[in-house]
């Protein structure tokens, strides 16, 4: 069964261009990913600085394979780390 994962995130005004990297070096690896189908991401039009990422992926089980991954990991607690806040998840299927 195919799930979306809604990523949500506060970004500060002074960690763009390091938190910017950051992200895409996350959606390099996403996109080699056994199960990733897609990922989209929007910005919030009546509050600065929120962002949300929909990911798409063939199974619940690949989703959790990708976010235990090392690689992953690594990578999420130094986004959090320039948030000062954790990435929050929301898993949804049809």
């Amino acid at each position: 069964m195919a799930v979306k994962v809604l990523i949500k995130r506060k970004v500060g005004e002074n960690v763009a261009p390091e938190l910017d990297t950051l992200l895409r070096k996350l959606r390099a690896l996403t996109l080699s990913r056994k199960g990733y189908i897609s990922g989209e991401t929007f910005h919030r039009v009546d509050k600065e600085g929120i962002s949300l990422v929909i990911s798409s992926w063939q199974s619940l089980d690949d989703w959790r394979e990708w976010t235990l991954s090392k690689e992953r990991m690594e990578l999420q607690e130094q986004i959090d780390k320039l948030l000062g806040a954790p990435t929050e998840y929301e898993i949804f299927a049809n």
